[in-house]
């Protein structure tokens, strides 16, 4: 992705029509949409090109099987226009090598998460966090998901991988991670959702966003 605002969208809606006005509203103003489930099964895949067709798409579908199954499901996905994937590391290093396989196929990207932004990964995704890290980055993945919502563990997360993987991070806005301090501690891009896509004027919210990313 072109580092220009470095703010990604996450548009977790179902409707259609209203997921097109929010990317024609903000589109400039993000350097990606990410959309996950909640989209796609209301709308179906072709939401996927649509959206790509205004903005890159990261496709947050948190792929999790076999290797086999993890190609179809990537190969599908990057088909249907996603610039991205997002996959889980926990399957094991077949399952991801497989994922950057077809990623590289489609001369595409995968990014994958090491630690999420909700209390509930304390329970146990931080256990495994730097381990999973530690296997993205050997498997020369584009990018990782570190979690907006404990700098500091972002921090950890840069000190393990190094400067040459990016670091995406949601958590900012609704469940109360800061953007700037994302990008201090890191991060490469910030991932804001239910902030700009509930707002009255998205795109407004989006430019701020993006102004307070600018002076960190």
């Amino acid at each position: 992705m072109i580092k220009d605002t470095r703010l990604i969208l996450a548009l977790d809606v179902t409707d259609r029509l209203q997921a097109l006005k929010i990317v024609q509203s903000v589109k400039g103003h993000v350097d990606a949409i990410k959309i996950g489930y909640p989209l796609v099964l209301a709308t179906g895949k072709d939401i996927i090109g649509e959206i790509a067709e205004m903005a890159p798409v990261i496709a947050d579908f948190k792929v999790a099987d076999i290797p086999n199954t993890d190609r179809l499901i990537c190969e599908e996905v990057f088909r249907a226009g996603a610039d991205a994937v997002i996959v889980h590391a926990f399957t094991g290093s077949d399952s991801l090598k497989m994922c950057v396989e077809v990623a590289e196929e489609h001369g595409k990207e995968i990014y994958v998460v090491t630690e999420m932004s909700h209390p509930g990964a304390l329970d146990f995704m931080q256990k495994a966090a730097e381990d999973m890290a530690q296997m993205a980055a050997n498997a020369k993945v584009a990018g990782v998901v570190a979690p907006a919502t404990r700098p500091e563990r972002v921090k950890m997360i840069r000190s393990i991988i190094g400067d040459d993987i990016a670091i995406i991070s949601p958590g900012v806005g609704a469940q109360g991670g800061s953007a700037a301090d994302t990008i201090k501690a890191g991060a490469d891009w910030v991932i804001v959702g239910r902030s700009i896509y509930l707002a009255d004027d998205p795109r407004q919210v989006a430019i701020g966003i993006g102004k307070e990313i600018k002076d960190a």
